[in-house]
């Protein structure tokens, strides 16, 4: 099976996840834990094993949103409107913390990103959180200026 963008954003929830539930003290330790038990994984169920330039997509995402955490955090709270973050799913959060890190430090098209986080909240959350992921990241890339 051939990686794809879609996989790498996958594993980089997957980690953002983790990391959400449980801070690392070495982000990049930590992320090289992730990707060897996904390599052990990888050698039983015969899944894509992250390579290259898929893999380093997934880190950047990563590093990016945990090193700006609070920055992203502090965009999104206003976005809310009168939500508390840590009200959200953790799986919703996350993906609305990597939006908006992809938003502003990517050069990737706004709808590319939108509709990628909100596949990525369907698939990993429930199609409930499509409409909130699809609010709060539009509303974003509106103010942003796109």
């Amino acid at each position: 099976m051939t990686g794809t963008r879609r996989q790498a954003r996958e594993w980089a929830i997957q980690m953002l996840t983790a990391a959400d539930l449980n801070p690392p003290d070495d982000v990049h330790k930590f992320i090289e834990a992730f990707w060897e038990e996904l390599a052990s994984l990888d050698e039983n169920e015969g899944r894509a094993t992250a390579k290259g330039k898929l893999r380093a997509f997934a880190e950047e995402r990563v590093t990016g949103v945990l090193a700006h955490l609070q920055e992203i955090d502090g965009v999104l709270v206003p976005l809310l409107d009168n939500w508390d973050l840590y009200r959200l799913g953790t799986v919703e959060r996350c993906v609305l913390r990597m939006g908006v890190w992809e938003l502003t430090n990517t050069d990737i098209p706004k709808p590319v990103v939108i509709n990628e986080a909100i596949d990525l909240a369907n698939w990993f959350s429930s199609p409930k959180s499509r409409t909130l992921v699809n609010a709060v990241l539009d509303k974003f890339a509106k103010q942003a200026g796109g």
